[in-house]
């Protein structure tokens, strides 16, 4: 199972909380969470194709082009799914990771969800009836390790289209 990933500039290593600036990017280097989720990708007989990250202030100041830039890699590449996160407790990477999270399975042929923690109860309460959102720890808490297992269950099971409510009830909001 190829997957693809989306990251802010936190979660890719490339920025911080301030310096929300940072240019859409594409890479296939392992960064950030993917390099924790590897022995759970491994599990599951999967890999990590692509991550591609920007800031958030990049994102909300030209969120059309970059979705439409994401999608239309996406379409080239065709991973199994994406997953948009985790974006642990930081409201507005939650927030780019739900949208982008829509766009994406409302305008190509891919499936995707978002990650983040019960901290983000506004995003939740919005894109919870139309995108899958897993649960994952707020940054710092435990049970990092178990949420990105989870990651690798979700993302599995929706690509082998099987009835997912059961598992959307344990691990999504």
């Amino acid at each position: 199972m190829n997957i693809v990933m989306i990251f802010d500039q936190i979660q890719s290593g490339r920025g911080t909380k301030e310096d929300k600036s940072i240019p859409l990017t594409g890479t296939r280097e392992m960064i950030g969470p993917a390099i924790m989720m590897k022995p759970y990708l491994k599990e599951i007989d999967s890999r990590i194709d692509a991550i591609f990250y920007c800031g958030t202030g990049t994102y909300f100041s030209e969120s059309d082009q970059v979705s439409r830039k994401i999608c239309a890699m996406l379409e080239k590449i065709k991973p199994d799914i994406v997953v948009c996160g985790p974006a642990f407790n930081y409201e507005d990477y939650a927030k780019m990771c739900a949208q982008l999270a829509t766009d994406i399975t409302t305008k190509t042929s891919i499936k995707a969800f978002a990650v983040m923690s019960k901290e983000n109860e506004d995003v939740i309460a919005g894109y919870k009836d139309s995108i899958n959102i897993v649960k994952m720890p707020k940054k710092g808490d435990g049970g990092l390790n178990e949420a990105l297992n989870n990651i690798c269950i979700f993302a599995k099971t929706m690509v082998e289209g099987i009835n997912i409510t059961e598992i959307k009830r344990k691990l999504c909001f």
